[in-house]
């Protein structure tokens, strides 16, 4: 138990710091501060918390980041797989069609392509291939120039022809263009109507002579043969296609043989320069001659 004196004491120091605290306070607490209405402006209060606040800048918004182009692919890509991958209403299939296997070779493309169509100009070059003189009905090949081994022969320019107007000659026949066109319209506007139906048909020239470096009818003296420049081709027969030969020698008096001999030499007159038979002369008793030598009075036909 305490004893009088420190009690005293005690109280005493207790009175002096609680009189210390009161000189200490404040006199009045602060009032709180009065929200603003819309429309009116507070004034700042000096030293408050409030007031630093207000005065301080607003921080302005960080702007948000625009996306790369590798991400507006990737989310356009994203978007097409999942409208793909929605299902689809009506008519409309809910899976769209698989693409067909392409063949693992070229030649099983090739096999299930359709074929690409022949150009005009390429059928064409195949349709010629074996012509000569650029007309398609003569067949043959070009050689080289030929040269003479007598003044006036030889042919600059040469073609051995072994079919005309589809008609087959008996031996490769040497001449030159000019020569083979006039022949190839002969046979066909000519000596294929004379012949008609007869026997099938026509099938073949026989050929008794085409090029040869020699005079006229091998005479010593007498001028160079249209032989021998290219010009001319004898023809001692015609083939049908049913195997008869109708003979120049044998046909030209003969009521049937005779008429498609004669028709034919006769349409022969005019496309050829000279045309001689068996009524020319005694050289010409077995053979037509034709040649493509020009005349001032036109033709010469015997």
């Amino acid at each position: 138990m305490k004893s009088p004196t420190a009690l005293v004491l005690t109280l005493i120091l207790g009175l002096a710091v609680a009189g210390q605290a009161i000189a200490y306070a404040p006199a009045t607490s602060p009032r709180p501060i009065k929200r603003p209405e819309s429309g009116t402006v507070v004034p700042p209060v000096v030293g408050s918390v409030a007031t630093a606040t207000e005065q301080a800048p607003r921080r302005s918004p960080t702007p948000q980041r625009r996306p790369g182009s590798h991400e507006v692919v990737s989310a356009a890509i994203d978007a097409a797989v999942a409208s793909l991958s929605a299902p689809m209403t009506g008519s409309a299939v809910t899976r769209s069609p698989r693409p067909k296997r392409r063949p693992a070779t070229r030649s099983a493309y090739m096999a299930t392509s359709a074929p690409a169509p022949v150009s005009a100009a390429r059928s064409t070059r195949q349709s010629r291939r074996g012509s000569v003189c650029g007309v398609r009905e003569i067949r043959g090949q070009k050689i080289d120039s030929i040269p003479g081994r007598l003044p006036g022969c030889g042919i600059p320019d040469a073609v051995r022809v072994t079919e005309v107007a589809g008609v087959a000659l008996s031996q490769p026949s040497v001449m030159d263009c000019n020569t083979a066109e006039v022949l190839n319209d002969w046979v066909k506007t000519g000596v294929k109507p004379a012949v008609g139906r007869l026997g099938g048909g026509l099938s073949s020239l026989q050929v008794a002579a085409h090029y040869s470096c020699r005079t006229r009818n091998n005479q010593p003296g007498a001028e160079i043969s249209e032989h021998g420049k290219g010009r001319a081709i004898d023809i001692s027969g015609l083939v049908l296609k049913n195997g008869v030969s109708i003979n120049v020698l044998n046909g030209w008096r003969d009521p049937v043989q005779g008429k498609v001999l004669k028709a034919s030499h006769a349409a022969a007159c005019g496309p050829f320069g000279t045309v001689l038979g068996p009524d020319a002369d005694r050289y010409h008793q077995d053979h037509l001659h034709v040649d493509t030598a020009r005349y001032r009075n036109g033709s010469y036909c015997r």
